[in-house]
């Protein structure tokens, strides 16, 4: 019989306990895939006494993590603690120093440090995968890496936080507030400890960062890209989309164009009957645009138990079979840095703003506009009140600077009672 793969897992919460109930509940399964049996030889977590569905004491424990990667008797450390730095960091150095293998969930690490960690295991001859910490179930870097290695891809787009697509959907559907469906999604438990990680974007530019590298073959650049969360998204703008025939959805897209790397992660007007426009609730949807073959649209479970162990299991298995792909697709030494650039693909943008309601003041949003080289495709005014006029703007066509030149000559008129909402209309 072969040797089996031996794992460490650093971290027993969600995903790790799911990784374990995996690996104890397919066995049998999981050895006649691979080709040889996987096991746990070790754990670690913060605490031992806690109720995880499964036997701790079945397997050796160490407080420390970076002890844990440094062990004989593992293989692979798989690093499902989370935290740009810190243990977990510390502990996936610790493995590739020792030569081992690494699985990993955490974007955020590698968004951050995702590079210097490749390069590192390259080094050593091993190997880092993170299938899971893109888009929980979906297998979307196995897409890329190996079933669309033959393309140019063109474009990267999707929803990758169900969080926040679960907000935008439950205010559509119930007619509620963000405050209200933000406070029900708290109590439910599906915002991360620091909800600006999830509704601030922040969480699904990390998964946006690490699928542009992959794709396009560049660095990972977290910071390169916008980041717009849907904090400022009102019921009304989502019923004005919806009259209009969109949906507002959290969208990241990143292309490589000939001034650079343009990465998106804001809130976007989606046709409502595209298939980024039907999705519903917690659900991810990934979109891969190729040259040779078109569009592919990948749709599935973005977080949870199940998924995202399933996700982990499919790193696991491929190095049980000794098929052994570079971090990011291809060797790290051979990414490029590319400069960050705002989008360049004109869009139509949605703009709603609350005018002082005084003689001229649509004159002079209107004269903003033109003064910018942009054109209104629609507009209308509504709910007006003793003080203020609520205005609904549809532009055509034009570019993100553009359009900011534009808000900056509305903002010096004095006719705006609040900051305009801005959202890009995208073809997808």
């Amino acid at each position: 019989m072969s040797e089996p793969l031996r794992l460490g897992i650093a971290g027993l919460g969600t995903v790790g306990s799911g990784v374990v109930k995996i690996v104890e509940k397919h066995a049998e399964m999981l050895e006649r895939r691979a080709g040889r049996p996987i096991t746990i030889s070790a754990v670690s977590a913060r605490t031992r006494d806690k109720d995880r569905g499964f036997d701790v004491n079945a397997y050796a424990w160490e407080d420390d993590p970076v002890v844990l990667a440094r062990r004989d008797d593992v293989d692979v450390l798989v690093e499902l603690m989370g935290g740009s730095d810190g243990p977990a960091k510390a502990a996936t150095e610790a493995a590739i120093a020792a030569g081992k293998d690494v699985v990993t969930a955490n974007k955020a690490m590698l968004a951050i440090n995702g590079q210097a960690l490749a390069e590192a295991a390259e080094a050593n001859d091993r190997v880092i995968r993170f299938e899971a910490a893109v888009a929980g179930g979906i297998p979307v870097v196995k897409a890329l890496t190996e079933g669309l290695a033959g393309n140019e891809i063109t474009r990267v787009m999707g929803v990758m936080n169900g969080t926040c697509n679960y907000i935008l959907t439950r205010m559509e559907h119930a007619g509620l507030t963000y405050d209200e469906v933000f406070e029900e999604a708290a109590k439910l438990g599906y915002l991360e400890a620091d909800p600006t990680l999830d509704v601030g974007g922040i969480d699904a530019g990390h998964k946006l960062a690490l699928l542009a590298a992959v794709a396009f073959g560049t660095k990972v650049d977290f910071d390169g890209i916008k980041l717009e969360g849907i904090e400022r998204i009102s019921i009304e703008d989502i019923e004005q989309a919806a009259d209009m025939g969109y949906r507002i959805k959290l969208l990241g897209v990143a292309r490589l164009t000939g001034e650079g790397l343009e990465q998106r992660m804001t809130p976007c007007l989606v046709p409502a009957d595209s298939p980024i426009g039907q999705l519903e609730n917690a659900t991810n949807m990934v979109v891969l645009e190729g040259d040779a073959v078109g569009q592919i649209v990948l749709r599935g479970a973005g977080a949870g138990e199940g998924p995202t162990a399933s996700a982990v299991m499919s790193d696991v298995i491929d190095l049980a079979r000794g098929a052994r792909v570079h971090t990011f697709g291809q060797s790290a030494a051979g990414l490029v840095a590319v400069p960050a650039v705002q989008s360049v693909t004109p869009a139509p943008y949605y703009l709603r703003m609350e005018l002082l309601d005084e003689p001229g003041a649509l004159a002079k949003i209107a004269a903003a506009l033109g003064n910018s080289g942009i054109s209104i495709d629609r507009m209308r005014q509504y709910g007006h009140t003793a003080t203020t006029a609520p205005v609904l703007i549809v532009t055509h066509k034009t570019t993100r600077p553009e359009l900011d030149d534009a808000l900056d000559a509305m903002a010096a008129t004095g006719v705006l009672a609040s900051e305009p909402v801005s959202i890009r209309i995208e073809d997808v």
